[in-house]
């Protein structure tokens, strides 16, 4: 049976399901053991936090995810498609239709806002010069 409303009981089973998927990903998963190094449920205590405060307001999520991120080096753009989709099959498998497109919709909006700070930074952009 799908989950039919967004709960803590839901983001904890979306995290725990997405990122099964995430650490067995040929493409993902090697850089989330590195970044990782093996300490998953600091990880996923992390991200339920974090979904925690997008989707329910709870405010427990403290953290800066573009500082995170801009450590990671061997991220690149493509690799935020990927993380969508299995993201989106990940709401699809266990939430009724519309909580489902609640969860893509935001994730949507965060992986598109980490891409621009993550790579469209016109600071280095000399004066004059196009990119």
């Amino acid at each position: 049976m799908k989950i039919e409303r967004i709960s803590e009981e839901g983001i904890d089973r979306l995290v725990d399901c997405f990122y099964a998927k995430i650490r067995v990903d040929p493409d993902l998963g090697p850089i989330f053991e590195r970044v990782v190094r093996g300490k998953w449920e600091p990880h996923l205590a992390t991200m339920r936090n974090f979904w925690s405060s997008v989707m329910l307001t709870s405010g427990r999520y403290k953290g800066a995810p573009v500082p995170a991120h801009l450590r990671i080096k061997a991220i690149q753009p493509p690799m935020f498609d990927r993380w969508l989709r299995l993201f989106g099959e990940t709401c699809d498998e266990l939430f009724e239709d519309e909580v489902a497109e609640a969860f893509r919709v935001k994730a949507a909006r965060i992986a598109e806002s980490l891409k621009l700070a993550l790579f469209f930074r016109p600071e280095l952009i000399a004066p004059g010069k196009s990119s």
